[in-house]
This record gives structure tokens, C-alpha cells and sequence, in this order.
């Protein structure tokens, strides 16, 4: 059972000229401490990202069970609201998906994430995003010296499909309501797959290049990364859609050679992996992990060097075999 007591305290980042709102989620040995500023002895820190709109506490405050969580294993966590979110001051644009996909967080993430081991002595830090903060995370690790490792909740990596036409929405609402369109509709599936086994599974146009190179750039460099993935549609009973293209065989397949990726398929949740399976399975596959790759932490001993950016590893990348592993459901609350 976690102590609650003193277990989380209020904070701002308030350097380069942008003040992030946060909340940081103490380990056990500083939750006696009465210092305003608590020196967690050169531990890793978790970094945790807004999910698109979301404020941090993410859907069903499940962000503050896994720091909570993270934090009591000896990982000091913070999780702050991007600039325009939650309680950081900011604009938001209308095209918000659009500058997110573009890598519009990456910078100022950077900045923070270096700003936060200098003020609270860590070594380095495990971003976490889901979704939308999944793809900043990438971005950012790809432009910070600071990052150790990466923990992606169903990422994405492509862009946004146009406004489809009125006749083309009226087409699909016939196929889905008589039996003559549905096997139209099958037809049409069948031949798009064909059409993509022909051209040899490329990737897609609406593919997000500039994400998948940044994704390139931290695989190769043999950054630490943990994907963990949201039941497929067809799962969940819903079919995908013709000639879907498969990115996680793809980004798996990228970083191969150098990469140490772990991707992982969480069965019996959804996307936002809020109900009790899916936040119990985040917590235990990330804390292993976290506990395989970055085992000084519990101990308040280093844990960035240059080990963590290096050609010479032995964990190879689990390219085209994305498991479901056995969650245990004995435990866990808030």
C-alpha cells in the first residue's frame, strides 16, 4: 500500500522564459523532508506528457496512479501541463494536432527536461506520453542530451486523412446499412489489400516522415524504449479499414540493428488504458522495465552514461513479435 502522506507537492519550472505547472510525486525516503527544493540523490525521473487536451492527471487520474506507483518503486515522477494545458499558461491554435505532429512541444520539452535534472539533481529522465504526448516524447528525445529512455502509450505515426467529401460519407453509410453496400464494402477491402500486398507494404503517404526519422534518430542511438500498445480494432470487433499499414512492424523493424525496443499489446482495455486492467498492466511492464533497464534507481545511484547511447548493446529490439503478457489483477488502486 502506498503512504499518501506527503506524497505529492506542487511545482513550476519557470526558466527560459516559459513556466510549466506540475505536480512532482516524491519517493519514500524525501516525503519526510520539509524542504521547498528536495535533492533526490542523481536518481532517473519520470516525465510524464499531456495526452492531446488532457490535463496531466490524464483520463480517470490514471497519470497520478502510475507516478504515484513509479514513485514508491524509488522513481521520483513529475508530471506537468504543457504550455495552453491544464495549469500552464499558453495558446492553443487551431491547428493544435497539426503543431504537435510537427514536433511543435520538442524544443521547450527539452529545455524543461534538462531544467528539472538540474534542480532536483537527476540523472537523466524517462519521458512517458500517451497518444498525442507519445509523439512529443519521440520528438524531444530525439533534441535532449537529458533523456534516458522513452515510455510510448499507443502512439501514432501518421497524419490526419482530409475532411472526407459528402458523397463520400453518404457511400459509407449505405454500405454499413444494407446488405447489398456491406458486400460492396467487402469487395473494396478485399481488393485494397491485395492492392497493398502488390506495392509490397510501403509506407503510406499520410505517413508522419519527419516523426518516424526522429524515431530513427533516438532507436539508433539505443535509447531505452518501452511501446505499449491498445487492443487492434479487429480485437476490439470492429474490422480495420482496407490496406491498414502496419507502423509498429515497421518502427520495430527500423531500429533492429541497434535498437533496444520492447513492444508489448495490453489485451482487455482500450485506448486510454483507464479501466483497472489497463492501468494495472501500464504500472507492472513499466516498472519492470524500468527496473531492467535502470535498475540504479531504486538505489539513488546514476543511471545516465554513456551506456544509454551506444552501438554496443545486447537487448535486441522485439521487431515483428508484439506479445500480450499475463497481467496480474490482485492489486493496485488509487
Amino acid at each position: 500500500m502506498i503512504d499518501t502522506a506527503n506524497l505529492r507537492q506542487l511545482i513550476s519550472l519557470d526558466g527560459n522564459g516559459t513556466t510549466f505547472q506540475g505536480t512532482y510525486h516524491r519517493v519514500p525516503d524525501e516525503r519526510d523532508s520539509s524542504q521547498a527544493e528536495v535533492n533526490v540523490k542523481s536518481s532517473l525521473g519520470i516525465f510524464f506528457l499531456n495526452s492531446l487536451t488532457l490535463p496531466r492527471a490524464a483520463t480517470g487520474d490514471s497519470a497520478i496512479y502510475w507516478a504515484d506507483s513509479f514513485a514508491n518503486c524509488g522513481y521520483p515522477s513529475f508530471r506537468f501541463d504543457l504550455p495552453g494545458l491544464g495549469d500552464t499558461e499558453g495558446e492553443l491554435s487551431l491547428d493544435f494536432l497539426d503543431f504537435i505532429n510537427s514536433g511543435g512541444f520538442s524544443s521547450i520539452i527539452a529545455l524543461k527536461v534538462t531544467e528539472l535534472t538540474r534542480r532536483y539533481n537527476l540523472s537523466g529522465v524517462v519521458l512517458v506520453g500517451h497518444c498525442a504526448g507519445a509523439v512529443s516524447a519521440i520528438y524531444a528525445a530525439a533534441s535532449s542530451e537529458h533523456c534516458a529512455g522513452l515510455v510510448l502509450l499507443d502512439p501514432y505515426f501518421h497524419l490526419k486523412q482530409a475532411v472526407r467529401p459528402w458523397i463520400r460519407e453518404q457511400i459509407s453509410t449505405w454500405a454499413r446499412r444494407s446488405s447489398l453496400g456491406r458486400f460492396s464494402s467487402k469487395i473494396y477491402d478485399l481488393a485494397g489489400d491485395l492492392w497493398l500486398s502488390a506495392k509490397g507494404n510501403s509506407v503510406p503517404r499520410n505517413a508522419n516522415f519527419p516523426l518516424l526519422k526522429s524515431w530513427k534518430q533516438v532507436a539508433d542511438a539505443g535509447l531505452p524504449i518501452l511501446l505499449l500498445k491498445a487492443p487492434s480494432l479487429k480485437a476490439s470487433g470492429v474490422k480495420p479499414r482496407q490496406g491498414e499499414f502496419d507502423y509498429l512492424s515497421y518502427i520495430a523493424s527500423m531500429a533492429a540493428r541497434k535498437g533496444r525496443v520492447t513492444v508489448t499489446a495490453i489485451e482487455g482495455t482500450d485506448h486510454s488504458f483507464a479501466n483497472r486492467v489497463g492501468r494495472l498492466a501500464i504500472r507492472q511492464h513499466t516498472e519492470n522495465w524500468l527496473q531492467t533497464h535502470f535498475p540504479q534507481a531504486i538505489s539513488g545511484e546514476p543511471t545516465l552514461n554513456s551506456s544509454h547511447r551506444t552501438e554496443d548493446t545486447t537487448t535486441i529490439s522485439e521487431a515483428n513479435s508484439m506479445t500480450s503478457i499475463p497481467v496480474d489483477q490482485t492489486g493496485g488502486g488509487n
